[in-house]
C-alpha cells in the first residue's frame, strides 16, 4: 500500500529533544542533588552526526524538563572530534562523567580515549582527560563507558571491536574511579554476533542480571533484526570475578519498533531502574529526509521507562510520573462501538485500550499509523508510511499470551506503544498532516477505550 503524505512544521512537546541541531544517545543518566539529570549526544551546529557535545536537561519529576548549558564540548586534544557517549556516577558528593573522546587523524584514522570529567554542582564540569591507554587486541572502536559500583569495586563496561572485526564488550575495574585495570571480556563464551557492540549496560535487577547492548551488523531473521542497527539483551548472572554468564533464553530485542537504539539505565532515589533510549536510529538517507530538519532539529529520546524482571522477561512500563500529564479522561468505548471513528482530544494524548481477551482488530491513528492484531497467530503488527519512499513498512511480534491491554503515547510525530503491561514495546516516528486527529477502529469484539489529553505546556523549557 502506498499513501500520499503531507508534512508540516511538526513539533515534539513531552519527549526530551534539542532546541536545535541533532540529538542521539542518552548519556550520564543519574539522580543527583534532588534532580534527574539526562545528558545526550548533541550536535549544536547542524543536523549531521558531527561535533558531538553532551546536552543537559534536568527535572524534578521526569515530566517537566529544564535545559542547562552543554556539560561537555569537544574542546580538548583528546575529544576534539566529539565527546561521545558515556555514563555518570556519584561519589564523595560529586558527579563523575565518563565518556569517550573521539579523535580523527589527518587521514581520517580513529583514536578513542576513555575520559573523565568531574562536577561539584552537577552543572559545571572539569575535564580530567584520558584514564588509560588503548588495550591490545582491539580496534579503535572502543567506546560508551558504563560505570557502576559493586561492593567496594568500581566497574567500567565498554563496547568494543576485536581485531578480527567482531563485536564484544570489555571490562575495567578500579578502587577509586581514577586508576583503572583491564579485567578482560565480559562474556565467558560468545558466538560471533555483529561487528560492533555499542552502548553496553548491565542492569542489576532483584531477580536477574541483564546485559543490554546494541549490536551492529545483524542480518534480518523473520520478524527480528529489521532495523539498520538493533538493541536487545541477554539475561543471566554477573559473577564476582567480572564475567557475565548468560542463561538459555538468548538475545531478545528490547523494542519492536523502527527507531529505538542506544538505551541507558540508572537507579534513582526510589530504587527504581529507569531507562531512556534514542528514537532516531535510521538509514542516513531516511534521516536526512526527516521533516523536522527543515525546522533545524532532528530526533528525540524515548519516554522514561521503569524496568523490572517478571516471569522470565524484561518488562518496560512508562514511568509512573507520566500519569501527572493526564488531563480529564475522554471515554471512547461507546463512540468506537457505534461508529468505529473518533477524534483524538489532542495530538499529545495517551490512549488506554483494555480487553478480557482481544480479538482481531485494526486501529488507525491519524490516517498514518495502523496497529493490527491477528488473534490466531497472537501477532501484533505496526504499519506506517516511510517519509522518504512513501511506501508502507511494518514491524511485528508474536505474543506468548492473550492480548489484554495497550497504552499508546502519541505526539504529533511520535508514538510509543506498551503491550500487556510492558511485555512488548514499539517505538516509532511518523509524519502526517497536523490537522488530522482521527482514530478509526475495526473489530468484532468490544474494547474499553479511554483517551487522556496530556498537559504538555510546561514539559520543555529551553
Amino acid at each position: 500500500m502506498t499513501r500520499q503524505m503531507h508534512t508540516h512544521n511538526v513539533d515534539v512537546t513531552y519527549h526530551i529533544r534539542p532546541p536545535h541541531g541533532l540529538l542521539n544517545d542518552p548519556n550520564g543518566l543519574i539522580y543527583f542533588n534532588g534532580l534527574y539529570h539526562v545528558f545526550f549526544q548533541w550536535n549544536q551546529k547542524g543536523t549531521t552526526h558531527k561535533n558531538k557535545s553532551w546536552g543537559h536537561a534536568v527535572s524534578e519529576d521526569l515530566t517537566s524538563w529544564r535545559y542547562l548549558p552543554p556539560a561537555l564540548e569537544p574542546t580538548a586534544w583528546f575529544d576534539k572530534d566529539g565527546c561521545y557517549s558515556g555514563s555518570a556516577v556519584e561519589a564523595d558528593g560529586r558527579m563523575y562523567l565518563f565518556y569517550t573522546g573521539n579523535v580523527r587523524g589527518e587521514n581520517g584514522e580513529r583514536e578513542s580515549y576513555q575520559c573523565l570529567a568531574v562536577s561539584e554542582d552537577g552543572e559545571t564540569f572539569e575535564k580530567k582527560g584520558p584514564l588509560f591507554e588503548q588495550p591490545a587486541g582491539y580496534t579503535a572502536h572502543i567506546r560508551d563507558p558504563k560505570v557502576w559500583k559493586e561492593d567496594d569495586t568500581w566497574w567500567m563496561l565498554l563496547g568494543a571491536q576485536t581485531e578480527t572485526l567482531e563485536g564484544t564488550a570489555i571490562l575495567y575495574r578500579s578502587d577509586n574511579l581514577l586508576d583503572w585495570t583491564y579485567a578482560g571480556e565480559l562474556m565467558e563464551r560468545t558466538e560471533p554476533f555483529g561487528y560492533m557492540w555499542e552502548c553496553p549496560d548491565l542492569l542489576r535487577l532483584d531477580e536477574r542480571d541483564v546485559f543490554v547492548f546494541s549490536p551492529q551488523g545483524l542480518e534480518p531473521e523473520g520478524d527480528f533484526y529489521q532495523n539498520i542497527f538493533q538493541t536487545g539483551y541477554l539475561s543471566g548472572t554477573f559473577t564476582k570475578k567480572g564475567t557475565f554468564q548468560s542463561d538459555a533464553y538468548g538475545f531478545k530485542e528490547l523494542d519492536r519498533g523502527f527507531e529505538f537504539y542506544a538505551p541507558q539505565s540508572f537507579v534513582d532515589n526510589q530504587g527504581r531502574t529507569l531507562l531512556f533510549g534514542w528514537m532516531g536510529a535510521m538509514e542516513p538517507e531516511v534521516e536526512q529526509a526527516v521533516p523536522t530538519i527543515q525546522d533545524g532539529w532532528v530526533h528525540h529520546l524515548s519516554l522514561p521507562r521503569e524496568i523490572s524482571w517478571e516471569n522470565e522477561r524484561l518488562i518496560q512500563r512508562p514511568a509512573e510520573e507520566l500519569k501527572q500529564l493526564r488531563k480529564e479522561a475522554v471515554p471512547l468505548t461507546e463512540v468506537l462501538d457505534q461508529s468505529g471513528k473518533a477524534s483524538l482530544p489532542s495530538l499529545q494524548s495517551e490512549l488506554v485500550l483494555e480487553w478480557q481477551e482481544a480479538d482481531n482488530f485494526e486501529l488507525t491513528l491519524r490516517g498514518e499509523v495502523t496497529l493490527f492484531f491477528n488473534k490466531e497467530k497472537q501477532r501484533v503488527t505496526v504499519e506506517r508510511t516511510n517519509w522518504l519512499t512513501k511506501e508502507s513498512e511494518t514491524r511485528s511480534v508474536a505474543l506468548n499470551e492473550a492480548l489484554t491491554d495497550m497504552r499508546i503515547f502519541l505526539e504529533a510525530s511520535s508514538l510509543e506503544l506498551f503491550i500487556n503491561g510492558g511485555r512488548e514495546v514499539f517505538s516509532l516516528r511518523y509524519f502526517t498532516e497536523t490537522e488530522n486527529s482521527e482514530l478509526t477502529w475495526k473489530s468484532t469484539r468490544p474494547v474499553q477505550a479511554t483517551a487522556y489529553p496530556l498537559d504538555t505546556a510546561t514539559s520543555l523549557r529551553f
